[in-house]
C-alpha cells in the first residue's frame, strides 16, 4: 500500500485513493463531499466509460431508436436535429441503459448475441478507464493544480480483474499510484439494495463465465428459449447471485491490495475531516492485523 501507517496517511499532503464496493453504498458520496472542498479531483469511471470510451456507442443507440419512428428520422436525416447524450456523474443512466437487459424484445430486452456485444465492450471500457487513472493524477496536479484525488470505481471493477492473482496486472497497477479502500456493506445493507434493486431492476456488467452459467441455469429452470426472457425478471433472479460471487472477490481486493471501512461507519460522515479519518482508522486497524 502506498500509505502503510495512519501517521503517513495523515501527513500526506497529496493524498490518493479509489473507493471500491456494491453500488449504492456510498463511493460517489464520500467523492462528492470530497469534490466539493475544493482540493480533491472527482475521478469517475462509470463517467469516464459512458463519455470517453462508449459515448458513440450510447448516441448510436439513440439514433437507432429514433429511425424506428418516421417523424424523428426524417429530421435527423436532414439534419434538423441532433441527438447527444446528458450523462453526469450523478445521472449514468445513458451508460445503463446502453447495457441493456437480455430477453424478449417486445419486452424491453435484446438479443442475447446483442447483449454478449455490449457487455464485452463494457469490459474493455472500464478496463481502459481504470488505465487512465493515472494520468488523470497527474493531469489533475499540472492542470488544475489538485493536490489530493479520488477515484470513484464501478461496482463491476472486481469483475474486470482476477482479485485472486497476487501479480494481476491492473490490480497492480492501481496499488502503485492509490490508496485501495473496500466500502463494504452489511447483511441489511445489502438486503436494502435487493429491495431497491427489485423496485427499480437495472443492466449491470458480469463477467462472461458467471453470466453464462447464470443464463443457461435460468432458461433451464423456467423452460424459456432466450427470445421469450421477461427482462426485468432474469436481472431480479441474477443480482442476489452477482452480489453473493462479488463479496469475495472485494474481500479478495482489500486483503491483497487495501483497507477496508464498513458503509455503516460512514452513515453522519459529511466533511473531509471524517472521510479522512475514517481511512487512517483502517490503515491502522490494517497495521495492526498484520503485525
Amino acid at each position: 500500500m502506498i500509505y502503510n501507517t495512519r501517521k503517513r496517511w495523515l501527513a500526506e499532503r497529496e493524498k490518493r485513493v479509489l473507493l471500491f464496493g456494491m453500488s449504492g453504498l456510498g463511493k460517489t458520496y464520500l467523492s462528492n463531499v470530497l469534490r466539493t472542498t475544493g482540493s480533491w479531483f472527482h475521478y469517475s469511471v462509470d463517467y469516464r466509460i459512458g463519455t470517453r470510451y462508449m459515448g458513440e456507442h450510447i448516441v448510436d443507440n439513440f439514433k437507432r431508436e429514433a429511425m424506428n419512428n418516421k417523424f424523428l428520422a426524417r429530421l435527423l436525416m436532414n439534419d434538423s436535429i441532433y441527438i447527444a447524450s446528458n450523462i453526469t456523474f450523478k445521472n449514468l443512466e445513458p451508460l445503463s441503459t446502453f447495457l441493456g437487459k437480455p430477453g424478449n424484445v417486445d419486452l424491453g430486452g435484446i438479443s442475447i448475441k446483442e447483449y454478449r456485444r455490449r457487455q464485452e465492450l463494457h469490459r474493455r471500457a472500464e478496463i481502459a478507464s481504470l488505465q487512465d487513472t493515472a494520468h488523470f493524477i497527474e493531469r489533475s496536479k499540472d492542470l488544475y493544480r489538485y493536490p489530493n484525488f479520488v477515484c470513484d470505481s464501478g461496482g463491476s471493477i472486481c469483475e474486470v480483474i482476477n482479485p485472486y492473482d497476487p501479480e494481476d496486472a491492473l490490480m497492480s497497477f492501481l496499488a502503485r499510484h492509490l490508496l485501495l479502500v473496500w466500502i463494504r456493506g452489511s447483511e441489511e445493507r445489502t438486503e436494502q439494495m435487493k429491495r431497491r434493486f427489485n423496485l427499480s431492476p437495472k443492466p449491470m456488467y458480469y463477467r462472461p463465465e458467471f453470466f453464462d452459467s447464470q443464463w443457461s441455469l435460468y432458461l433451464e429452470q423456467h423452460e424459456l428459449a432466450p427470445e421469450s426472457v421477461d427482462p426485468d425478471h432474469f436481472v431480479r433472479w441474477i443480482f442476489t447471485e452477482a452480489i453473493k460471487q462479488r463479496k469475495p472477490r472485494y474481500e479478495a481486493m482489500y486483503r491483497r491490495w487495501g483497507v477496508v471501512v464498513e458503509a455503516s461507519d460512514l452513515d453522519d460522515v459529511s466533511d473531509e475531516e471524517s472521510i479522512i479519518d475514517a481511512i487512517g482508522d483502517a490503515i491502522e486497524r490494517r497495521g495492526s492485523a498484520s503485525a
